[in-house]
């Protein structure tokens, strides 16, 4: 784990290609209508889930389990979060990569200030 960001301009900064591969991956799965959005919902509580199961494996807090995941998974499943609720939100709208970019905006501002 560290607490550095990547560099701008790295393959860790969201690009376009993010938001390509979050159209694909929402039409890769092509229930729709109420029921698609429900079912994309319910996804994202499973996925955090799983994070919560990886970080009691990298703990051992399981007795009978003992340490079952690395924290390297933790990551993974964190990434799989992230994507989940990305592709969930694309089910809403169509405008994924805006809404996102002005919520982000906003909840920057309201936690950092103006800083950039």
């Amino acid at each position: 784990m560290t607490d550095q960001a990547a560099p701008p301009g790295t393959a860790a900064e969201p690009s376009a290609d993010l938001w390509a591969t979050i159209d694909a991956l929402w039409t890769w799965q092509p229930i729709g209508g109420e029921e698609g959005m429900l079912l994309r919902m319910l996804k994202l509580s499973e996925e955090v889930g799983e994070v919560a199961e990886a970080v009691i494996g990298a703990t051992g807090q399981n007795p009978r389990k003992g340490v079952t995941h690395t924290w390297d998974d933790v990551q993974g499943e964190l990434c799989d979060v992230v994507i989940t609720a990305l592709v969930a939100l694309r089910t809403l709208t169509p405008d994924t990569r805006e809404v996102f970019t002005r919520h982000l905006a906003r909840v920057r501002e309201r936690s950092l200030g103006s800083a950039p």
